[in-house]
């Protein structure tokens, strides 16, 4: 694990560094190059005159990186007589606002907790977007908040870029591909968590891995009102989710009841109110409920009896993230219990975040679950990363636990909301997830550096 060290600055045109006493170099020699980012600058390394285990940069030096003079910790990691000091982490988004005080609108609050475990990471993370680079130039215009208020500061490129655009749309924008590849190409930077899950995409590649599949309810496209017929005599209720979703917008749970030959529809109306239709055939359902929307955009699930809680289904948020060895560990797991009348377990739909040990007092079940529910997140984190392109370092899953206490992935997200962080006993694991997602960027970039030829997508 890497070591931050403090950072003092002291006067001098130079380009001076000292190294902290407790800093190994590796080599027999100090090195001449000190680089930050892409930036690199000449400088005389040697060891701090005082012996103190505290790395101090001179101010002609701190200028010539395009160091912000804020940074008060930095990691030190040497590779061919270069010193590279930090890892410069850029948040690339979208969505900037003018607002000095909100840069990035809502989600300004977000970035400011993401921004805040720097200096016990040693890393330099700051946020952008397309139009804050200067390629004639080699930097950026990133925004960074050390405390007090967002500032901007010109950077050089980053070591790595952590992928944090809030929705589809913004990622279809076809400045944005070609900006990803030459940042990737050109400049030798890995991109990590690009891209949003397609829900049946996922399901298509993982149903044929044998460690997973079991965790798969049966999932399909929605093809005729034949196959929900089947779907619905195997399995009595079923779902209908839209293939890009989000947030639990447009799922319709649908149930066939036997003695009366009827079919009941539970959704989320544009009113944001719960409804509860019944009908005679589903292509009167369907010609009811879905008669301004394309079928064809939708995805069919079976159903699963799950937990419930005063007959309320329950299902269970897991987050897992790569840590900077490059290894995925379990990082957060709560409950989510459904609001009354609800499809989902969304807090915008009514639904309570609850903790397992509020749900399960038994220790023992309690154990059983949530050992259960690693095992399929570790599993599944794996599988997922195997059988998709790219660098992957978070996912969100929404599990389902059955009357059997069975498994079941109903979904899997690679930007996960955080809507279960609200809870008060999950105040720490908001830290950790923090910290892990920018401790990826970490792994990353000494892969970078050590095997670059295994870096190129």
């Amino acid at each position: 694990m890497l070591h931050a060290y403090k950072v003092e600055y002291f006067q001098d045109e130079e380009s001076t560094l000292y190294l902290p006493s407790g800093f190994k170099t590796g080599e027999d020699t100090f090195p001449h190059t000190v680089v930050l980012g892409t930036g690199r600058q000449p400088a005389s390394c040697r060891r701090h005159p005082n012996g103190r285990n505290v790395m101090g940069i001179s101010t002609g030096l701190a200028e010539k990186l395009h160091l912000p003079s804020k940074v008060d910790s930095l990691s030190l990691y040497c590779k061919d007589e270069c010193l590279h000091a930090g890892v410069l982490i850029g948040i690339f988004t979208a969505g900037f606002t003018s607002f000095r005080l909100s840069p990035i609108g809502q989600r300004s609050h977000f970035f400011k907790k993401l921004l805040s475990v720097q200096s016990s990471l040693g890393v330099i993370p700051f946020v952008f977007g397309e139009q804050h680079i200067d390629w004639e130039n080699g930097l950026i215009k990133g925004f960074f908040h050390f405390g007090e208020g967002w500032e901007t500061e010109e950077i050089p490129f980053p070591n790595v870029i952590y992928d944090r655009l809030p929705n589809r749309q913004s990622e279809k924008r076809k400045t944005y591909q070609g900006l990803k590849e030459r940042l990737e190409r050109e400049y030798g930077i890995p991109w990590y968590n690009p891209g949003f899950f397609n829900k049946l995409d996922l399901f298509e590649r993982l149903e044929n891995d044998p460690t997973v599949q079991h965790f798969l309810p049966e999932t399909r496209p929605f093809q005729s009102f034949e196959e929900m017929e089947r779907m619905l005599s195997a399995y009595n209720h079923i779902y209908l989710k839209p293939k890009n979703g989000s947030l639990g917008n447009g799922i319709h749970k649908i149930t066939y009841n036997r003695s009366t030959e009827e079919y009941y529809c539970r959704f989320r109306d544009g009113d944001q109110k719960n409804r509860l239709l019944k009908f005679k055939s589903l292509e009167l359902l369907a010609n009811t409920v879905f008669k301004s929307r394309n079928l064809d955009s939708f995805i069919v699930q079976q159903g699963i009896s799950l937990l419930k809680e005063n007959n309320r289904p329950i299902d269970f948020r897991v987050h897992t993230n790569k840590d900077e060895e490059g290894n995925w560990q379990v990082s957060a797991m709560a409950g989510k219990v459904a609001g009354t009348g609800s499809v989902t377990t969304h807090a915008n739909n009514g639904g309570e975040v609850r903790v397992l040990s509020e749900l399960f007092p038994e220790e023992k079940e309690r154990q059983t679950i949530e050992g259960s529910l690693k095992d399929a997140a570790l599993l599944l984190s794996h599988a997922i990363e195997g059988n998709l392109e790219g660098f992957i370092g978070e996912i969100g899953f929404d599990f389902g636990v059955d009357d059997n206490h069975r498994i079941w992935m109903f979904e899997a997200n690679s930007k996960p909301g955080r809507s279960i962080f609200s809870h008060p006993d999950l105040k720490r694991f908001d830290l950790l997830t923090r910290k892990l997602a920018l401790s990826f960027g970490i792994f990353l970039t000494h892969q970078s550096l050590d095997h670059p030829e295994e870096m190129i997508p």
